[in-house]
């Protein structure tokens, strides 16, 4: 498989424990023309410095961000702000936790290119996966 293929994701509090390390080795992973991709975005270290320590191409919101855009006192102010964040950076952004078309309207409109979620599918086996891009029933 051509490494260009590869999307790798890290969790950002695994990056920040040997960052020096995780510098080093990202960017060699970076060379090889790995895409790189920060999971679970604001639920760690959240450190600012380290989008443009590390080479990295997409950071993934927390759903527990996302599942707050419907309640009214949050009004997704911190989602709205993480993509503008990475659209600024030219980072690809992606919601994670998305349940409903609240959800969804709103990140459609604030410009978050991807999503990921109940609301478009529970989890699958590889299998069911196979079945369901061959337009066949899952049972």
């Amino acid at each position: 498989m051509s490494p260009h293929c590869l999307e790798l994701e890290i969790t950002e509090s695994v990056l920040m424990q040997e960052a020096t390390l995780s510098t080093k080795i990202l960017h060699e992973l970076k060379q090889l023309g790995v895409k790189l991709a920060v999971d679970d975005f604001g639920t760690g270290y959240s450190s600012l410095s380290y989008l443009q320590q590390f080479p990295i191409d997409v950071l993934k919101i927390d759903q527990s961000f996302v599942q707050h855009i419907s309640s009214k006192q949050d009004k997704g102010i911190i989602v709205s702000a993480i993509i503008s964040m990475c659209n600024s950076l030219r980072l690809k952004v992606i919601a994670e936790g998305i349940e409903n078309q609240l959800q969804l309207d709103f990140l459609l409109d604030k410009q978050c290119e991807e999503g990921q979620g109940y609301y478009f599918s529970k989890a699958l086996t590889a299998d069911d996966v196979v079945t369901l891009l061959s337009g066949r029933e899952i049972i």
